[in-house]
């Protein structure tokens, strides 16, 4: 069964099989950045239950992106024996352990940030209270470069497997990627795709020979915005690249176009448009062995699991058992689905997010 095929990539990693816990917000880690000793059972407890990979919640890389209240952050050695704490617990489950990096940019709460969302341009998010955030300056754009690389090689010297550079979400490097948030008239703005693939070869540098991924989003609603065709132009200069994979983000894998039309689903295309050119990881609404199935039948050569990762750890075993709950017991979260405080309270909170046992 390819799911529990192992696999090997081009840096040398190998993994047990081809099933990856999505990387998940978890609004759990303590209010200096460092991770909470309650969240390394939760990370554990996936690792043993079968998949071959764990991608960690997205890794605040400098003070001024902060997405997420109990977000856990990577912008200083200080954070290392946070980060080495995560890493060593996945590793004691079973599982290879790849840290994700990141900046909010314009999605940064103000409280968050000292009031100061940054971006590529001065435009607010098309959301409900959404505030203009500021224009990076040169020397911030220099500076956000620079704290990726290093974030990536406290990584390393955490002792993770692989990295993931988030381009994804509407979060920084795609808001400059986008023609919604960036309007800019300098260089950074007349290539969009500067900003990141400027990250992503800073970060390669930094790791050289590491295991090394990027995670995008193919489309925005909002227009202008972002469509398959410029998707398409930042899959061919990231393949250019030495990276280890590209993980696509999406709602549903069977999901059309936005915009576009074309045959098949957007994972289609974009396996189609990739051409084997570097491995994908395929992800949305994946919740059977069949769905896992089908992704990797799709061309992918990974599968993420999000949701159902949570709503039951040992996925894997279960999935083949045909046994997999999709119902949370939301009363016992943190007892019976090693669920941290903070995930349990955003769980609790937020009504039809998960289909919840019923009392």
């Amino acid at each position: 069964m390819a799911v529990f095929d192992p696999y090997r990539f081009a840096s040398g990693l190998s993994v047990k099989n081809r099933l990856v816990v999505a990387p998940m917000t978890t609004w759990s880690s303590l209010p200096d950045g460092q991770i909470d000793p309650e969240e390394l059972p939760y990370l554990r407890r996936r690792a043993e239950g079968g998949f071959g990979t764990v991608m960690t919640a997205a890794c605040c890389v400098h003070p001024t992106g902060m997405a997420f209240h109990g977000q856990w952050a990577c912008w200083d050695d200080r954070f290392l024996p946070s980060l080495k704490a995560v890493a060593d617990e996945i590793h004691a489950g079973g599982a290879a352990a790849v840290l994700q990096i990141h900046h909010g940019g314009r999605q940064c709460p103000p409280e968050l940030v000292h009031g100061r969302p940054l971006s590529a341009s001065a435009i607010a998010s098309p959301r409900a209270n959404a505030v203009v955030p500021e224009e990076m300056t040169e020397e911030e754009v220099q500076t956000m470069i620079r704290a990726f690389a290093e974030a990536a090689a406290r990584g390393r010297e955490a002792g993770y497997d692989g990295i993931e550079i988030h381009g994804a979400n509407t979060y920084l490097l795609q808001q400059f990627v986008s023609p919604h948030s960036n309007r800019r008239t300098d260089a950074w703005g007349e290539d969009r795709l500067r900003f990141s693939l400027a990250v992503t070869d800073a970060v390669l540098a930094a790791v050289p020979g590491f295991s090394v991924g990027y995670r995008f989003s193919p489309e925005e609603p909002e227009t202008p915005g972002l469509r398959m065709a410029d998707t398409e132009r930042l899959i061919d200069a990231l393949c250019e690249r030495p990276l280890d994979f590209l993980h696509i983000s999406l709602r549903d894998y069977r999901q059309g176009s936005l915009h576009e039309e074309y045959e098949g689903s957007t994972l289609d295309h974009v396996v189609r448009y990739i051409k084997g050119r570097l491995p994908l990881i395929g992800v949305g609404s994946v919740k059977t062995l069949a769905d896992a199935e089908a992704v990797l039948t799709m061309g992918a050569e990974l599968v993420a699991i999000g949701r159902v990762a949570i709503s039951e750890p040992e996925w894997p075993q279960r999935a083949v058992e045909g046994t997999v709950r999709h119902r949370v017991p939301v009363r016992d979260l943190g007892t019976v689905l090693t669920v941290p405080r903070g995930l349990a309270e955003k769980i609790e909170g937020t009504p039809g997010w998960f289909e919840a046992e019923e009392e």
